[in-house]
């Protein structure tokens, strides 16, 4: 007869879930004694990295992925993690110790008093089960939110004595031959009636969000912005965690702000806006203005019913946004429209001592891989990291949609795991870098060949023009004197250089890409400012 734990291992290889990402306390180890040898177990050396590791592996896989965290303090460390996934609709599941049943209602120690509480806001189902036998069946149906649309973390909170009990092989059986599909296609008519207001527009555009990518549809976005000479824009950069499009494309006219009233005014040249893939639209700061400028109309396409329930204008269709697109590049004819106009290439940046983040970015591109992946939390410098590399390849491109930090310098190892046949280079602030800073010890335990590039400023840039748009002074913890994450690296037994100046950083890029033998880090001192080209 088999276990709790035998039955739920074999659950997970039956999804293919056998790479786990842990950070392992006393109500955990029940369930990985004798680990399989099937399986992969990738240690964090605290929980908020832990999740974001296995956030860039789930997004940059396409699989639910596994996160292993201990009861209460681990699930509290991780919050901000689950936060983040949450936003970046990355399918994790994940699992937390629980003390014994005999232990709960005294409140021993190490007792999550509500485990399921803690989690909830932030994830799509939140659980413990009443028996150990039905924590099969609870981690299953926890797989199965994470996969369906929209795509995000669910969390499931184990007793530790349940793994050794016998399993109730009914209800396991079912488990493991269930399968739920989560592709539903949009209204036929309401895709109809949107192709036919596409070729009456007189000036349509096409906004792209993450989730064209995320749901395969790269190749139709393509296609359909061709056929119908659509110029096109990314969502604001402030709400998703990767490219709709690809951004050399001749079509392409950048990222559209980041507030309501500059988006209406980017907006206002139009009269049909198609946004695919993106909430509408995630603004942040506030800055008034009319949502839709006058004669702009505008329908959404979405996987996600809050997104398309929570837009403040216009209409939505609610679906699998690839199928969408695919659907609407057979309907549609072509456009005798004129061609867009591509945006102008950056030119030469002027030089600085220290090098702008502009210079930063041009010394990145001129080395950048033709098959890189960017994973950027560099907030001052995103937009000049967006308009100098112009990724154009699907996949290539990851970033947290929440706002909150920590995401990258973790998300960078857990997409590299995930892509080991492609460079991975993680582009970070080395504020935003200390958030995760554990991550770097796990990148060089695992010898994952990801390449971190810090621009180092001295301060948190991106407050201090928050501050200024604000119009706020004297506002004290927004600067780092002497935060060093290269010394930290070399702590942790990586390999790590500084670079003062373009040609020595592009040399050193150069050099850490072609390393496959572990990570490297290269840290290069900037000026303050915010660099957008």
């Amino acid at each position: 007869m088999q276990t709790v734990r035998e039955a739920t291992f074999d659950l997970f290889r039956a999804h293919g879930m056998t790479t786990v990402f842990g950070n392992p306390g006393s109500t955990e180890l029940p369930m990985l004694a004798d680990f399989p040898a099937d399986f992969s177990y990738v240690l964090g050396l605290q929980e908020l990295a832990v999740v974001g590791m296995a956030d860039g592996y789930a997004q940059a896989t396409g699989r639910p992925t596994h996160v292993n965290l201990h009861t209460a303090p681990g699930v509290g460390n991780a919050v901000g993690g689950i936060f983040n996934a949450q936003g970046n609709k990355a399918p994790l599941v994940i699992t937390a110790g629980q003390q014994v049943r005999a232990h709960i209602t005294m409140e021993a120690t190490l007792t999550n008093r509500d485990a399921t509480v803690g989690p909830r806001p932030y994830v799509k189902w939140s659980y413990e089960p009443p028996r150990p036998q039905d924590v099969p069946g609870a981690i299953a149906r926890a797989i199965h939110h994470a996969s369906l649309p929209p795509k995000g973390p669910a969390f499931v909170s184990i007793p530790m004595d349940d793994w050794r009990a016998e399993a109730d092989e009914d209800l396991t059986r079912n488990a493991l031959a269930r399968s739920v599909n989560g592709r539903a296609a949009p209204d036929p008519a309401a895709l109809q009636d949107l192709a036919r207001r596409l070729e009456q527009a007189r000036n349509p555009v096409l906004i792209a969000g993450s989730d064209i990518d995320a749901s395969g549809g790269w190749d139709a976005a393509i296609a359909l912005a061709e056929r119908q000479r659509l110029p096109v824009w990314a969502s604001p950069p402030s709400g998703g965690s990767r490219l709709g499009f690809p951004e050399g494309h001749p079509s392409f006219q950048g990222a559209l702000p980041i507030a309501i009233g500059p988006v209406s005014e980017t907006l206002a040249p139009y009269d049909l806006a198609l946004v695919v893939g993106s909430s509408v639209f995630p603004y942040y700061p506030y800055v008034p203005g009319p949502l839709l400028p006058e004669g702009l109309s505008l329908v959404a396409i979405t996987s996600d019913p809050g997104e398309a329930a929570r837009a403040p204008m216009g209409d939505a269709i609610v679906g699998d946004v690839a199928l969408a697109l695919e659907r609407l590049v057979e309907l549609v004819g072509e456009a005798d429209r004129p061609v867009p106009a591509p945006r102008p290439e950056p030119g030469e940046p002027p030089h600085a001592e220290p090098m702008s983040g502009s210079e930063a970015t041009a010394a990145l591109a001129a080395v950048w891989p033709q098959d890189g992946i960017a994973v950027l939390e560099a907030p001052s410098s995103t937009m000049a990291v967006r308009n100098r590399l112009r990724l154009s390849r699907s996949g290539s491109y990851y970033q947290c949609a929440s706002g909150g930090l920590g995401f990258g310098i973790s998300a960078g190892v857990g997409v590299q795991l995930a892509q080991p046949g492609r460079p991975v280079i993680c582009i970070l602030g080395e504020g935003a870098a200390e958030y995760g800073i554990t991550a770097l010890w796990t990148a060089v335990a695992y010898k994952v060949p990801v390449t971190f590039l810090v621009l180092r400023n001295e301060e948190y840039m991106i407050l201090k023009w928050f501050a200024e748009f604000e119009q706020l002074e004297r506002i004290p913890g927004l600067d780092l004197p002497g935060l060093d994450v290269a010394a930290v690296a070399r702590g942790y037994g990586m390999q790590a250089r500084d670079a003062t100046g373009p040609d020595e950083l592009s040399e050193a890029m150069r050099e850490a890409i072609a390393a496959d033998d572990g990570p490297r880090l290269v840290q290069a001192r900037i000026a303050s400012g915010m660099w957008t080209e």
